[in-house]
């Protein structure tokens, strides 16, 4: 089973569209295995972000990440990176499918309220970033698993 990392930034937490995001992932099916709400260290940001380290727009993502409380999850199932990117929808809401999240809940590219892994590298070193082997929760079966006989 693959296994994908999200974050809920800040403006969708302010906005209070918890509950609404995370439902997407679990009406496609998705297990949701580790979830913590918790404000993000600019050690954290920088760690996350490496990769954008240098380009102009740098410090404008670790100081929105870092401006308000961020709910980090881990997100299971087949195929759960290309699904979750569907499900998020492309950077620039503006250009997302209809339906998406971002096309759905976001006004602007630079405040666009989710983070989702792009690949299986990625998604692996983001889970180990953000979460203890611990904290990942996986004994369990959920609904949908059950009535298939997983």
């Amino acid at each position: 089973m693959e296994r994908t990392f999200t974050a809920l930034k800040p403006d969708a937490v302010k906005r209070g569209l918890m509950g609404k995001i995370i439902e997407r992932f679990e009406q496609k099916g998705y297990k949701i295995v580790a979830m913590k709400m918790m404000n993000v260290s600019k050690e954290l940001a920088a760690k996350h972000y490496e990769e954008h380290l240098g380009k102009p727009f740098y410090n404008d993502l670790i100081n929105y990440i870092t401006s308000g409380p961020v709910v980090a999850m881990v997100v299971e199932g087949e195929n759960v990176i290309l699904g979750t990117r569907h499900i998020v929808g492309k950077t620039n809401p503006d250009e997302a499918d209809v339906g998406s999240i971002r096309a759905d809940f976001c006004m602007t590219k630079e405040y666009n309220s989710i983070h989702a892994s792009d690949s299986i590298e990625s998604a692996k070193r983001e889970i180990s970033l953000w979460f203890r082997d611990d904290e990942i929760c996986d004994n369990y079966k959920t609904s949908l698993e059950l009535l298939m006989g997983v």
